[in-house]
């Protein structure tokens, strides 16, 4: 039992903080070996389209459009597809104001990725930027994201998710801190080799790479990202190109979009299986587990099994205070977690317990996700969350 307890704890400690460590020594290694990498130049940058694939966002379209148009790339490089597929509002018609976009549009709705491939068959350029209609990018963020592509061993590169906090920000601040700490990771990630993933806010492809995935896939960006990786292209992270978005418009509408990221991870894990045999690739292999699969898996888990494992060990009279300890701090966490719980409820904003509550939430939400993926509830459809 006490065994038992200890890999619990180490196998959750690794996948949140260990694994960061881990990474960390390991670029601090690669530099004494091999020197800081050196940004790539932006003299030849290669042709781009950005496709922005939107349903029903009249009221976002237009200022994506402004900043979009106003995005810094070479005259005559750059080309704008936006795919309206299905939208029922104001979207289509606010896109065919605009003479320097390439309007799509189809009355019948056949889900994102019908939209995305259709999209895509319409593309002539050497590179794909992929980002959505609620999201606003820095006007250098298309340069810092094609720059690397003189690189022929990259065949994508993912931009960074910002997510806006506000002064008087909610529980869902929680969003914004995690994604500073995953940026770090991602950072790291490519340092070492690739990043294992991209998110749909913000990221690219050589288009002579693009595979098309199934239409029941339910991250398609993360799959569309990791069969490239899958064929030995690298995944660069560039944080200097960003999309900004405002965090969720409460922790009910966070937990929803969490539950089907978490059933799309265990998709994802089962259509990239072959990713779990380190001696074909093992470096990508030990990214995509320690960073992706350990956290979409068993995680959650072990967290329930090594407080109730430690509960048992101290009520069996360990006389070891160490163990007395280990029980204080996690009911102390799940107690802040619960405490952030009941105030969220009540509109009580106390920072502290943003963390904790968000954390609990996020492994709840992959527990939720996986039961949901396996009884076959959870729908490819995406239904967007509600921002602030």
């Amino acid at each position: 039992m006490i065994i038992t307890f200890w890999i619990c704890l180490f196998v959750i400690f690794y996948a949140f903080i260990g694994y960061g460590i881990l990474l960390f020594i390991l670029i601090k290694i690669k530099r004494l070996l091999k020197g800081k990498p050196v940004p790539p130049g932006t003299d030849n940058l290669p042709t781009c389209t950005l496709i922005v694939a939107a349903y029903n966002e009249e009221a976002f379209i237009e200022q994506k459009i402004i900043n979009s148009l106003e995005l810094i790339y070479p005259p005559n490089k750059l080309s704008f597809i936006f795919i309206t597929d299905g939208s029922t509002d104001n979207t289509a018609n606010i896109v065919s104001k605009y003479p320097g976009v390439t309007l799509m549009h189809s009355n019948a709705r056949m889900g994102k990725m019908a939209a995305v491939h259709r999209a895509v068959a319409a593309v002539t350029t050497d590179v794909i930027v992929f980002t959505d209609a609620n999201t606003f990018l820095n006007k250098e963020a298309i340069v810092n994201i094609c720059r690397h592509y003189s690189d022929g061993k990259v065949g994508a590169v993912a931009g960074e998710k910002r997510v806006h906090i506000t002064e008087a920000a909610d529980a869902t601040a929680g969003e914004g801190f995690y994604w500073k700490y995953e940026s770090k990771l991602k950072t790291w990630d490519s340092e070492l080799y690739s990043v294992v993933g991209a998110a749909g806010e913000l990221f690219s492809v050589r288009a002579a790479l693009y595979q098309q995935v199934p239409s029941n896939a339910i991250i398609d960006d993360f799959m569309i990202s990791m069969l490239i990786a899958k064929d030995g292209y690298k995944i660069v992270y560039e944080p200097e190109a960003y999309a900004a978005e405002t965090s969720s418009e409460d922790v009910k509408e966070e937990l929803k979009r969490k539950i089907r990221i978490a059933a799309g991870g265990i998709q994802s894990i089962i259509w990239l299986k072959s990713l779990l045999n380190p001696f074909k690739m093992p470096v990508l292999s030990f990214q995509y587990i320690s960073h992706r699969v350990l956290r979409w898996t068993v995680v959650p888990f072990l967290m329930i099994l090594a407080l109730l494992l430690n509960v048992l060990i101290v009520l069996n009279g360990d006389s070891l205070v160490i163990y007395q300890l280990l029980l204080l701090a996690q009911v102390m966490f799940y107690g802040m977690a619960l405490l952030g719980w009941l105030m969220e409820a009540r509109q009580i904003k106390v920072k502290v317990f943003f963390i904790p509550y968000y954390f609990v939430m996020m492994n709840y939400a992959v527990i939720r996700g996986i039961f949901r993926f396996a009884a076959g509830k959870q729908s490819a459809v995406w239904e967007k969350a509600k921002r602030k």
